[in-house]
């Protein structure tokens, strides 16, 4: 039987590939974080979940992930201190590989998978560096009670979230910050998401105003399937104070932005 290729040691192709990768990142944010400073990531890896277990994927093959897409996702979360994924799935192989590649100053946290047809049997991660942060021992779902005077306006939201907000705080320099994960829920049309949204920002807000009174910072971070600044579900969200980091206008946010007409 044919040996399992070592994830560790990729051949020359692939080490030329990935170290083309790097000079290509470099232009965009340094291989090493600032000292002084953090850097904190949000990525929806779409499907992280099976993997081919070699270097290249056969025609046609599922999982079209194999080992050298690992090194190139890899080389991108290693340039940053915390990276809230999205979509990993239930099946954690290209999870656990991606850590070996990371290598032993990497961790992660993640929930159970999330059940039901909406859930799409996804999880929400935090990958981090472990010289960099620490955890500061609060993780938790967001769970809204639904009931008056809870904190969401009655008959804003009559369900639970489809993939509940995932909250971990980290410990960095003496200064505790939470992350907030999610994935909003596409649903059939935009305006679907607009509870759901609306529901997280009055979460959020409340959470933010009692976290000052701790000097703490509160983050969300993730895929909140809004389209473009200014539309109903960027206001939905921006509804309660929250306010997107200027420096993050105009970016692109997805390989399948076209010219001219960017997602946000």
């Amino acid at each position: 039987m044919p040996t399992e290729p070592d994830v560790l040691a990729p051949p020359q192709r692939v080490a030329s590939r990935v170290a083309r990768w790097e000079q290509a990142l470099d232009a965009v944010v340094s291989g090493k974080p600032p000292r002084s400073k953090l850097r904190i990531a949000t990525w929806n890896l779409r499907a992280l979940s099976g993997l081919t277990k070699g270097w290249t994927t056969p025609e046609g093959a599922s999982p079209k992930r194999n080992f050298t897409d690992v090194h190139l996702i890899a080389a991108v979360i290693r340039r940053f201190d915390v990276v809230a994924v999205q979509e990993v799935r239930g099946n954690l192989r290209a999870l656990r590989h991606l850590m070996k590649v990371l290598g032993k100053d990497w961790a992660f946290i993640l929930t159970d998978v999330t059940e039901g047809k909406a859930g799409n049997d996804e999880r929400l991660a935090f990958l981090f560096n472990t010289r960099r942060v620490k955890p500061s021992g609060l993780a938790c779902e967001l769970v809204v009670p639904i009931e008056k005077d809870a904190g969401v306006p009655a008959g804003d939201l009559d369900r639970q979230f489809a993939r509940t907000p995932y909250a971990v705080s980290f410990l960095s320099q003496g200064q505790t910050f939470t992350l907030v994960t999610l994935h909003v829920l596409f649903g059939e049309k935009a305006a679907d998401r607009v509870p759901e949204l609306e529901a997280i920002a009055q979460w959020l807000a409340g959470w933010a105003e009692r976290e000052f009174g701790w000097d703490h910072n509160l983050i969300a971070l993730g895929d909140f399937n809004i389209d473009r600044a200014d539309d109903p579900l960027f206001k939905a969200f921006t509804s309660t104070g929250l306010v997107p980091a200027p420096q993050l206008e105009g970016l692109p946010r997805t390989i399948f932005d076209d010219p001219g007409a960017g997602h946000f």
